[in-house]
């Protein structure tokens, strides 16, 4: 007679499988309540068509899918059992933003320009801010900034630019020592995508931005060596012209340049008259004349 380890052994205390501690999962807990929702109806499980009779079917629906994945086969988007899917569009309705107000109790529409936008950032969404503004002397606005105040920014400019100039000379030297990381910085995030279904279930999350050391010995990322062809001269210098005007009787006779007939040579033997040959305006010497 043969004794079974399993009949020895005491039974198990707790019982624990994969799927109970994929249950306890929060963004599986998530999900659920995301299906669980008013807006989407009970999954009826039932079978997909066998495979030789799927000519023309496409799963459309949650049901389609059964208790399965998606089909590879048919070449369109598939989410089985809303894998893939923004759940959170079906539970509630699209993106909103909160309500806020301003120091008045006004409510404040920009709130939908400012998305994406840093705090610090200026955007004038308000119909005053295209308005003059009438500031009068007294106005803390229109004050300059004390001396205390241009102090501090002074030394924060110089600060930045001796940092920028050491960088710079470091990046000649073949040798290098290795930079001192900045130091660590918490940052409190909140994601605009509120709900169970994302960011497993947390409104707010701390991050711990650490800036990754730069090893001294690693060679460059990029060539530099390389020439660079040159950018276009500067355009040339503009030159001024005088408005045009119409040509007078007088400026055109003076741009009429008779022919150029030599007196000496005419190596064709063409004949000339007196009038072409010397001109209008051409005195005739007398013992040149007698010599004809």
């Amino acid at each position: 007679m043969s004794v079974k380890l399993a009949d020895i052994l005491p039974p198990p205390s707790s019982t624990s499988d994969e799927w109970s501690s994929v249950r306890r999962d929060p963004w599986f807990q998530g999900r659920e309540d995301a299906l669980k929702g008013d807006n989407i109806g009970a999954v009826v499980m039932k079978e997909p068509p066998p495979y030789g009779k799927r000519n023309g079917w496409i799963p459309r629906n949650i049901e389609d899918f059964g208790d399965g994945g998606a089909f590879p086969e048919i070449p369109v988007a598939q989410f089985p059992l809303g894998m893939g899917m923004d759940l959170r569009k079906k539970v509630s309705s699209d993106k909103t933003t909160a309500l806020q107000c301003d120091a008045d109790g006004k409510l404040r529409h920009d709130a939908i320009v400012r998305i994406g936008h840093s705090k610090d950032k200026i955007i004038y969404t308000r119909l005053a801010d295209m308005k003059p503004k009438m500031l009068e002397e007294e106005d803390e606005s229109f004050q300059k900034p004390d001396e205390e105040t241009i102090a501090q920014q002074t030394e924060a400019t110089l600060k930045v630019s001796n940092i920028q100039y050491f960088l710079q000379v470091a990046s000649a030297l073949p040798v290098r020592h290795a930079q001192k990381p900045d130091p660590v910085q918490y940052i409190r995030y909140t994601p605009s995508q509120q709900g169970g279904g994302h960011n497993s279930g947390a409104q707010q999350r701390i991050i711990r931005m650490v800036e990754v050391q730069q090893d001294p010995m690693e060679p460059p990322k990029f060539k530099i060596n390389q020439k660079i062809p040159r950018a276009p001269p500067s355009p040339p210098a503009p030159v001024m012209h005088s408005p045009p005007r119409k040509t007078t009787v007088k400026e055109q006779a003076d741009w009429k340049i008779p022919p150029c007939i030599s007196n000496w040579k005419n190596p064709k033997g063409t004949s000339y008259f007196s009038q072409g040959r010397y001109g209008m305006n051409v005195v005739f010497y007398i013992y040149f004349v007698q010599a004809f």
